[in-house]
């Protein structure tokens, strides 16, 4: 036990050093191209100067008025980070349910599907006039805009999971007396979960993409908010780190769904290592 509890904090020590490995390469070749702290003529500030932004933008004192950013970092990412929270409840709630609907009856898919293949290809930035008219400057229009950009993969995915299962696994349960709700509920949707988690993880990822969009236009607050407030100031320093927050949330929610994911699917993942 303690040499199998040994490779494998020595197999995780090794992902995690193998993760950081890039990264780091890249800040480091970054300041190193910057000796004076900045690159392209002074627009691009080096690692150093972006560190030092940030620790005044989340600890520094607020409504300092020579920083009107100095304090702010946990209320912005708060904001988005509820923001993006509502509009993928919403988009789970609603996809989820759809797409099993589409993959296991004809007749939601031939009623649904060419709709939902209609809209899909429009961009959310092309939303973003729709949402300012019906929601105005709210959270509201925000909360739309990530729901529309995390349904599409959450309920593609479910869909393809709902139609991709084994037909031999239906037959058995009806063969032994499963009536169709059953089979829906005890057959159907655990083999959908592997798909329905994948369309998960793109939905957050495009949700985080949304509201960084939303939150430059439709909204007042928020790491978007910043992002564009700091360019249009010639902040750059704050813009990078503004950035790099964004990835940093946007990784640890992706890290969460993979976590809830290896917890529901533990029998997916042993049936894969016996198979």
């Amino acid at each position: 036990m303690k040499l199998a509890n040994g490779l494998l904090l020595d197999n995780r020590a090794g992902k995690i050093a193998l993760g950081l490995l890039v990264p780091l390469l890249v800040v480091g070749l970054w300041q190193a191209a910057g000796p004076n702290g900045s690159l392209f003529g002074g627009v691009l500030p080096t690692p150093d100067r972006v560190w030092q932004a940030w620790k005044v933008w989340a600890f520094g004192p607020a409504g300092m008025g020579l920083n009107p950013y100095s304090g702010t970092w946990l209320d912005n990412a708060l904001f988005s980070t509820e923001r993006v929270a509502k509009g993928f409840g919403v988009a789970i709630l609603v996809g989820v349910p759809l797409g099993i609907a589409i993959g296991w009856w004809r007749l939601a898919a031939g009623a649904f599907d060419p709709t939902i293949q209609v809209l899909r290809p429009i961009p959310i930035t092309a939303w973003l006039p729709f949402s300012i008219a019906v929601f105005g400057i709210r959270d509201m229009g925000s909360v739309f805009l990530i729901a529309l950009g995390a349904f599409y993969p959450i309920v593609i995915n479910t869909t393809q999971g709902a139609r991709g299962i084994d037909k031999n696994w239906i037959r058995a349960a009806l063969m032994m007396g499963a009536k169709p709700l059953d089979v829906l509920a005890r057959v159907v949707l655990p083999a959908s979960l592997p798909s329905i988690f994948t369309g998960l993880r793109v939905g957050l990822g495009i949700g985080w993409t949304a509201v960084i969009v939303s939150e430059m236009v439709a909204v007042k607050s928020g790491l978007g908010y910043v992002l564009w407030d700091a360019y249009y100031v010639g902040r750059m320093d704050v813009v990078i780190a503004d950035m790099a927050s964004i990835g940093l949330l946007g990784f640890l929610s992706d890290r969460l769904i993979i976590a809830i994911e290896n917890w529901v699917l533990g029998w997916h993942r042993l049936q894969s290592f016996q198979a």
